[in-house]
């Protein structure tokens, strides 16, 4: 005999199987399939990252806790902006493109695009820089899995609600002849 049959080598390796989930059940479920498939559709597995990143030296792991919040930081500031600067420039583009041309029809659509493309394309750099302060914390020694970014822009929410609300009742003042 050559070598260990195809049903020892099964049975010898059936352990193996199972090093991804330590349950023994039937992965069926939405969550665990990507929809109501019993399936998985192809590109819907969740992620999977190793169990502990690897340690640098000191050095390196201050160096990328210093870049994870400089992005941080930098996420913050943008989802600031995309609730109060970003749609009142594009309202600003709008009055002017408006005012140069004398159709307020334009205005509008100058003022919903451009709002749309600035607050889709910020956006757009806020998933890629959340994406990025994960890696950066994953290098810098934390067991980093989820980014932050639903975080982040829930609680600038709530700063801008407090905020618009503090500049509406108390310094406009509810007297105000204008309204």
């Amino acid at each position: 005999m050559c070598g260990p049959t195809r049903a020892e080598t099964i049975a010898r390796n059936a352990h193996k199987r199972w090093r991804v989930c330590d349950d023994r059940r039937v992965r069926t479920g939405p969550t665990d399939t990507g929809g109501l498939f019993v399936g998985r559709r192809p590109g819907t597995a969740p992620v999977r990252y190793r169990s502990a990143p690897e340690t640098a030296n000191v050095r390196r792991r201050r160096a990328d806790s210093v870049i994870a919040s400089v992005l941080f930081s930098a996420m913050v500031a943008l989802c600031l902006l995309c609730w109060g600067p970003i749609p009142i420039g594009c309202l600003w583009l709008g009055s002017r493109a408006q005012y140069l041309s004398g159709s307020v029809n334009l205005g509008i659509i100058v003022s919903f695009a451009s709002a749309g493309t600035a607050l889709y394309g910020s956006l757009t750099v806020l998933q890629r820089l959340d994406h990025a302060w994960v890696l950066v914390r994953r290098a810098a020694g934390h067991d980093q899995r989820k980014g932050t970014l639903a975080r982040i822009f829930a609680a600038t929410a709530g700063i801008c609600v407090v905020a618009f609300s503090f500049w509406f009742l108390v310094i406009l003042g509810p007297n105000d002849p204008n309204l």
